[in-house]
């Protein structure tokens, strides 16, 4: 057999009985794989678990909380403001336009008022068909030793003897640090605080200007006739005053009673609200009467206001005086003080 013929044979052989052991456990070894590169860790893709759990403890805090909140009684509203009341009970009060005199009782009642005379348009006769509740609150005030005179008119005052004669006591002239024999002769005939509650003409036309122009008249006359009755300056810082309360909004406000007072010498001393429970067991009584069932709306329902105005100084009576006023009034300076 010759040497390639060998060779060949040898090569077919290994060819048949495949690769050596070590050779093919090599081949069959799993490889290795590369390295992973390493994952940077950031916090934004890291996503919040689905599931938590509960912090039991803060839960029950919070409810008890809610609890004791809702359980706790609510603050008390505060209580309202104490009533002004704008006269003292030693004082001469002369009372104008009263109607069935419960204002009056309830001066002479719940207020002490010593000194009062409270007076009426009407007669005794007519008085006692309009209001027949007033016949017995008349006798109650003359009870109490104050006295009751009738047809009186709040634009000629002068005219009654009972209100000229005047207070019956010293009042604001007894007042600290005694008074001169001078000021006691003048304050004679003369009183303290002049009171005209909701004055009103009543139903003398159904148009609305003329009713302002008939108020607005009455008041207007109703000034110039008790300016002269009003007691001289005491020697005390309290001034005597007329007071007028009127119900608020139209047409009441279209009066313009600030305005009426200043054109015959008087200004505002102050405004307030009027509180009807103030003076118990008045009711307010309507210029024409009782109406059948009460009527449509009752005055103690109405939101009011009270006006004190007291005699201006001497400037203030004069052209030049007014003028500074209206100049006060254009800049917003009013110096009247409102208060509720």
């Amino acid at each position: 057999m010759t040497r390639k013929k060998k060779a060949a044979i040898f090569q077919k052989r290994a060819r048949a009985a495949g690769p050596p052991k070590d050779k093919q456990a090599a081949k069959n070894a799993p490889q290795a794989q590369p390295p992973l590169k390493k994952q940077k860790s950031d916090a934004r893709d890291a996503k919040p678990s689905t599931t938590s759990t509960p912090n039991k403890p803060a839960d029950k805090q919070q409810q008890s909380q809610s609890q004791s909140q809702q359980a706790a009684p609510s603050a008390p509203p505060p209580p309202p403001p104490s009533p002004t009341i704008p006269f003292d009970p030693n004082e001469r009060i002369l009372l104008i336009g009263e109607g069935d005199f419960s204002f009056a009782r309830s001066l002479v009642a719940h207020h002490g008022c010593a000194d009062l005379l409270a007076t009426c348009y009407d007669s005794a006769a007519t008085l006692a068909e309009k209001y027949p509740q007033a016949v017995d609150n008349i006798a109650y005030i003359e009870g109490e030793g104050m006295r009751v005179a009738y047809e009186v008119d709040a634009t000629n005052l002068g005219k009654s003897k009972e209100v000229k004669r005047g207070g019956m006591t010293e009042g604001l002239v007894g007042v600290e640090g005694g008074a001169r024999s001078d000021d006691t002769a003048k304050a004679r005939g003369r009183w303290d605080r002049i009171v005209f509650m909701f004055p009103h003409t009543g139903g003398k036309s159904t148009d609305v200007n003329r009713q302002v122009r008939f108020n607005q008249e009455l008041l207007v006359s109703f000034f110039r006739s008790a300016m002269p009755l009003l007691s001289p300056s005491p020697p005390s810082p309290t001034p005597s005053t007329i007071i007028i309360t009127l119900f608020e909004g139209e047409p009441y406000t279209l009066w313009n009673v600030r305005d009426l007072a200043r054109h015959v010498g008087l200004k505002v001393q102050r405004s307030f609200k009027f509180q009807f429970d103030a003076y118990p067991g008045y009711r307010h009584a309507r210029t024409l009467g009782n109406i059948e069932g009460g009527g449509g709306w009752k005055g103690e329902e109405r939101a009011a206001r009270t006006f004190v105005f007291e005699a201006s100084d001497a400037s203030g009576q004069s052209g030049g005086g007014q003028k500074g006023d209206k100049r006060k009034r254009k800049k917003g300076q009013d110096s009247d003080s409102d208060s509720d």
